[in-house]
């Protein structure tokens, strides 16, 4: 049987780029042009790695899913309930504007005025906010079971609230909100995060 001929490209490096072109145009914003000319190859080399452009989303989606896991352990590790959602919510604010990638969150940014044909992509990238969201709340609970949340607090409740104020930053910073503006957002939603004897947020 005749071996297929080898791929001609650096795949993470031609994910990379086309990361960046979902990241900063969205999914329907991004042409084929843009994402071939970006990733350095031609069209039916595109088509026969990653067999769609919803197929290319999805590897650069898990590409990107690489960098978040790192970040969501060092969330998570915080000591206590508190901790980390400071931890979620301050390190939010620094790679949201980080110079070395586009303004927001790709997991915003990409499903935003999705159109006819493209239906089911703001689906797949709710359903790949929820896995941090799912992090945060498993953390939640466990801290809810340690005695380091109120009996009364919802771990659901508190890991959607966080999420949800998550994005608001994306959305802001992809708006050119800068870092500052991102750390008062932080700063005043953590003081609606409840403490160990369960003041603040239930």
């Amino acid at each position: 049987m005749a071996m297929g001929r080898p791929r001609s490209f650096d795949a993470d490096k031609a994910l990379d780029e086309a990361m960046e072109v979902f990241w900063r145009h969205g999914y329907d914003g991004a042409s084929l042009a843009m994402l071939t000319k970006a990733m350095g190859i031609k069209p039916p080399s595109l088509y026969a790695a990653f067999g769609s452009k919803e197929g290319l989303l999805k590897a650069a989606l898990d590409r990107y899913a690489e960098r978040r896991s790192a970040h969501m352990r060092y969330v998570v590790a915080g000591a206590t309930a508190r901790e980390v959602a400071e931890r979620f919510l301050s390190s939010i604010a620094e790679s949201h504007t980080d110079p070395a990638n586009p303004p927001g969150c790709l997991l915003v940014q990409g499903g935003l005025a999705c159109g006819e044909g493209s239906e089911n992509i703001p689906f797949e990238l709710a359903s790949r906010r929820a896995q941090g969201e799912t992090e945060l709340r498993e953390r939640f609970v466990q801290a809810k079971h340690d005695g380091d949340l109120a009996a009364e607090a919802d771990p659901a409740a508190l890991a959607r609230f966080l999420s949800t104020v998550a994005s608001g930053m994306g959305v802001l910073a992809s708006s050119g909100a800068d870092r500052d503006a991102l750390r008062e957002v932080a700063r005043v939603s953590l003081g609606a995060f409840p403490s160990r004897d369960g003041s603040g947020m239930s």
